[in-house]
């Protein structure tokens, strides 16, 4: 099915692929922040730092 788009066929792909790509890119950046900042958190817990959510109300009293 091939579906005509006009005069502006252009802009309209190039739109869209420039969405798909901004997209991908952002994607890619949270995957990367992600595993960086769970390499930090195994790291903190490594050396023994603790989280402060993990007590309860009785331990911080």
């Amino acid at each position: 099915m091939i579906m005509s788009l006009g005069p502006y066929a252009s802009f309209i792909v190039t739109s869209y692929a420039a969405a798909a790509i901004v997209i991908v890119i952002l994607i890619g950046w949270i995957v990367l922040d992600y595993r960086n900042q769970t390499q930090r958190l195994r790291e903190l817990d490594r050396s023994g730092v603790t989280r402060r959510s993990g007590r309860s109300a009785m331990d911080a009293s």
